[in-house]
């Protein structure tokens, strides 16, 4: 049987000031190093047989980080491109009349300068599938992005739940069976 543990990378500075960041490289800030090491010695992970990341530098150093012992392969899954978007805050954007319209589609629209929104999810699910499809049994952890996660979880996810319902917070994680195609949530830790 497979399982995935998909784990939100842990927080940078550009999390802390709520920016947008997507494919901007960043690394893990001070709070972010901290917020690992809790998680490591929470003792709320199951023990993981393989490990991935994702290509950004704050991906890589959470897995480091959170099992530091472990060898792990580097799997294409990148974040969002924000485009115009990228770096600033909701507040930095206030009156722009593009990033305006785009909060009309409820975020999930195309981004001016970035993504659609729509490609972006379907690059995830694509990604995982290949990954699902290639893995031995046991738990694989992935460690990526929080719109990597929630567009996996909206795809794939038993209940269904809604692209924002799946919403998780930096080192935060779901582990999930992976069974006729679905992802069975097993386990939130948020």
């Amino acid at each position: 049987m497979m399982h995935f543990l998909l784990i939100r990378h842990g927080k940078t500075q550009g999390n802390q000031e709520r920016r947008y960041i997507g494919d901007r490289e960043e690394p893990l800030c001070d709070e972010g190093r901290q917020g690992v090491h809790l998680l490591r010695e929470s003792g709320d992970l199951p023990p993981v047989d393989s490990l991935m990341s994702g290509p950004a530098l704050r991906c890589r150093q959470t897995a480091e980080l959170l099992l530091p012992n472990m060898p792990y392969a580097i799997c294409p899954m990148a974040e969002i491109d924000f485009g115009w978007f990228k770096g600033k805050t909701a507040d930095d954007l206030l009156g722009d009349k593009a990033y305006e319209a785009w909060l009309e589609t409820g975020c999930q629209g195309d981004i001016p300068g970035g993504d659609s929104v729509s490609a972006f999810k379907e690059r995830c699910c694509d990604t995982f599938l290949h990954i699902a499809e290639i893995s031995d049994p046991g738990t694989m952890a992935l460690v990526i992005h929080g719109g990597n996660i929630m567009s996996i979880l909206e795809r794939f996810a038993l209940p269904r739940r809604n692209f924002y319902d799946y919403h998780v917070p930096n080192c935060g994680f779901f582990l999930c069976r992976w069974e006729n195609g679905a992802l069975i949530v097993e386990r939130e830790g948020l």
